[in-house]
């Protein structure tokens, strides 16, 4: 395979950082890349390789955008913090307060903290949905208002894989009337010159690189949807095919490449960012909020918004998580390098933004081919070796 050079820039003591990124293109399968560390507000690596085709004719660029999946929960987390830190927005009210529809199904006492905790129960919707139902805003957030929560909000936390996008950008949308991705631009990227959108404008779309997803859907994921009869346990493998595959292009398998994907706004797995911009954004949270005098969040907000939630045995990922508001928070089993207060969020394929309050370091790695969800191994070298040179 013809290979790119590795280009852009980073300061000398990074250069381990620079070496372990060309070895993900030469040992470790990478085909296109961006990665970006921003220390105290200032770039200290800014690099990319590999190609946005399949044909390897177009090499990656300092303006290429990739999907980053759930990379754009934790810039949504980002969001909410900020409305919370104005006092539009409280963790202990009813989400119904907010969003009186939502109240439905014995949903009235879910409080904001336990939605954006991942504790709601509303990580899958039963009602079999047909493909392109969740690039219907209107439709998918009338269904998640109207179901029944999986188990006892509260009880226990499980991964809202897709969900959390409509549940949080809704909240965004009731309180200011934009959606969330017009209250990203205006109110965070936009002040900070941080190249991330959700719910892309057509006419950016040539800037982005074909994602590489060769990974079928699962038996059965036609078909995912199904009723739980009362007090019954909770059907894992259901809950969890339907929060994925229902509907069957939910996560974006099949339609990632194309423009309504690219166009709709679904928070929680089709933000659209380069490198720098994800590294600009988590280098504002680093420093509490504020980036070159612009504050995007209140930084006693954003504090609240990185406490620890919840931790341990995630319901339908049925393997240790650990979430503040939103936000990821690092622990053993899976760690954003090796600072002890860093939170930001992975995406689907290995892509990720984080901050590490107590280095000022910020990080963003985006890439264009679907990798190992857990514990990537081309992401763990960068954000290892990142702090090795610090």
């Amino acid at each position: 395979m013809t290979q790119s050079v590795v280009s852009g820039w980073c300061e000398p003591r990074f250069a381990a950082v620079r070496e372990q990124f060309e070895l993900n293109f030469a040992e470790r399968g990478e085909m296109g890349a961006a990665v970006c560390l921003i220390q105290d507000g200032t770039i200290v690596a800014d690099l990319r390789g590999g190609w946005t085709d399949a044909a390897h004719q177009l090499p990656w660029a300092p303006d290429t955008l990739v999907n980053v999946f759930s990379v754009g929960k934790g810039v949504l987390a980002a969001c909410l913090a900020r409305l919370m830190g104005q006092g539009l927005l409280t963790a202990d009210a009813p989400v119904a307060s907010y969003w009186p529809q939502f109240g439905a199904a014995a949903k009235d006492e879910i409080t904001v903290r336990q939605l954006l905790s991942h504790q709601a129960g509303l990580p899958a919707i039963r009602a079999v949905l047909p493909p392109g139902s969740g690039l219907d805003w209107q439709l998918m957030t009338s269904m998640l208002a109207a179901e029944e929560p999986w188990w006892p909000p509260g009880s226990g936390h499980g991964y809202h894989v897709n969900t959390f996008g409509y549940l949080g950008g809704e909240l965004i949308r009731r309180i200011t009337g934009r959606t969330p991705g017009e209250y990203l631009e205006r109110e965070l990227a936009g002040p900070l010159g941080a190249d991330v959108h959700i719910g892309l404008p057509p006419a950016e779309h040539y800037r982005v690189a074909e994602f590489f997803w060769p990974l079928a859907r699962p038996e059965g994921a036609e078909q995912a949807g199904g009723k739980r009869v009362a007090d019954e346990p909770v059907p894992h493998y259901q809950m969890a095919l339907n929060a994925y595959f229902n509907p069957p292009d939910f996560s974006g398998a099949g339609v990632v490449n194309t423009p309504a994907w690219r166009s709709a706004q679904m928070p929680s797995a089709n933000m659209h960012a380069t490198g720098t911009g994800v590294a600009r954004i988590y280098a504002a949270l680093a420093a509490g909020g504020t980036l070159d005098g612009v504050q995007v969040v209140d930084s006693g907000a954003l504090g609240a918004a990185t406490e620890e939630q919840v931790y341990g045995h995630d319901l339908v990922l049925e393997r240790p998580s650990r979430f503040g508001l939103g936000f990821q928070l690092t622990h053993p089993e899976r760690k954003f390098g090796s600072g002890a207060r860093c939170f930001g969020h992975f995406g689907a394929g290995g892509s990720v933004g984080f901050c590490d309050p107590d280095t000022g370091l910020a990080f963003g790695y985006v890439t264009n081919q679907m990798g190992p969800r857990w514990r990537n191994p081309r992401n763990t070298v960068l954000m290892d070796t990142s702090y090795a040179c610090l």
